[in-house]
Formats: C-alpha cells, sequence, structure tokens
C-alpha cells in the first residue's frame, strides 16, 4: 500500500473523522445534560478529571467505553443516547452496564520497600468488575480504589507492579492478612499479624 504526500493545505481540506450527527453531537448532549452545573463540580461527582470534561464538552477528544458509563451513570441518562444521540437498539445492547462497576486505578503507588505516595495523586483509568462479583468479597464499590505495587519486600505475594484493591471500610485489624498501611505520608502493603502486646508487621521477602 503506497501513501501520498500532502502539504498542510491539502491536509486541512481532509474530511474529519468525527461525523457531524450521533457520536459528534456529543459534546453538545453533554453539555445540555450538565444545565448550570460546571465542569469541576461534576468532575468531582463522576470521578474524572476537570480537563477531560472539558475537552468533552469541547470536542477535542471523546471518552472511552468505561469513562462514558461513568459519565452517563453520574448525569443519570442512557449511555447509548449520550454517545449517539438513539434510544437502545438491538445493535448496541447497553443494558448490562448497570451489572458493572467501576473503580478508580490511581496514579500513587503502594510501595512494598521504601515507600511512595503522591498526596494529589490522579485517577489514571477506571477497572471495571461485576458488582456481583464484589458482593461475594463483601465489598462495595464506592469505598473501592485501586493502587499500583512498588516494591519487592512482599513477593512472592505480591509483585511490583501488580494492582490491588483497598477496601476503604476496613480501618481495623480483623484478622491476619495483608493491609495498606499508611505512615508518615507513605503507602505500605504489609502482612499485620495480631500479637498479645501489639501488632506485628510482616514482609513475605526476607531477602
Amino acid at each position: 500500500m503506497g501513501y501520498e504526500e500532502r502539504d498542510a493545505d491539502q491536509l486541512n481540506d481532509i474530511e474529519h473523522p468525527i461525523p457531524a450527527e450521533g457520536i459528534g453531537r456529543f459534546p453538545l448532549r453533554l453539555k445540555n445534560s450538565l444545565g448550570s452545573e460546571s465542569a469541576r463540580v461534576f468532575s468531582r461527582r463522576c470521578g474524572l478529571s476537570e480537563g477531560a470534561i472539558r475537552s468533552y464538552m469541547s470536542g477535542d477528544t471523546y471518552p472511552t467505553l468505561d469513562r462514558l458509563a461513568l459519565i452517563a451513570n453520574a448525569l443519570g441518562k442512557d449511555m447509548q443516547w449520550l454517545a449517539f444521540g438513539d434510544e437502545k437498539t438491538d445493535s448496541l445492547d447497553v443494558k448490562g452496564m448497570d451489572d458493572y462497576a467501576f473503580v478508580p486505578l490511581y496514579d500513587a503507588q503502594c510501595s512494598a520497600g521504601d515507600g511512595a505516595w503522591n498526596e494529589n495523586c490522579r485517577v489514571l483509568t477506571h477497572i471495571s468488575f461485576t458488582r456481583y462479583s464484589l458482593r461475594k468479597q463483601g465489598l462495595t464499590p464506592d469505598h473501592l480504589s485501586a493502587i499500583r505495587i512498588d516494591g519487592d519486600s512482599m513477593e512472592p505475594v505480591l509483585h511490583s507492579g501488580d494492582t490491588v484493591l483497598i477496601d476503604h471500610t476496613r480501618t481495623a485489624i480483623e484478622g491476619e492478612g495483608i493491609y495498606i498501611l499508611r505512615l508518615d505520608g507513605h503507602l505500605y502493603a504489609k502482612r499485620l499479624q495480631r500479637q498479645f502486646n501489639g501488632v506485628s508487621i510482616i514482609s513475605a521477602n526476607k531477602e
């Protein structure tokens, strides 16, 4: 396959890949749905950055499927209508989206070594789970977040780069297990074990 070279003026004449109708009118539907609510307030409500919401409203970028689901859920709108301006059809069945929960993955790292934590961490993306699978584990989506492991002190249980879920409702030691600790502004993944005179903090990797 060959490619023709074109100068800047010719490139400006190329048809924009986003159609004028359907998904191309997503920014307008988003702005109309927001009404008087600001991008900043809505971004906090849906879990995305203010910059991302403004970019979607201007049409500079378009959301991925998981982000579209978060926006539609926060607005109380049908996801297919928000994206395409259509009601649900057989060609794009999104009714099953209610069965999924989207947990934010933050750019903060949880150290299994020296420790790393960013107080102003941002959401990198959202990880989807079926609500049923979370319920089976006794977890509530609204109280979950995810971060990545950094370091090798918990190998072979946890490896550097692994993603872990944090249940923010569990703020007390309920038994021996791996917990996320915050000490001096840093996060650590360690095994905690109750002793009669206190708590032992254990690293799996003794090397």
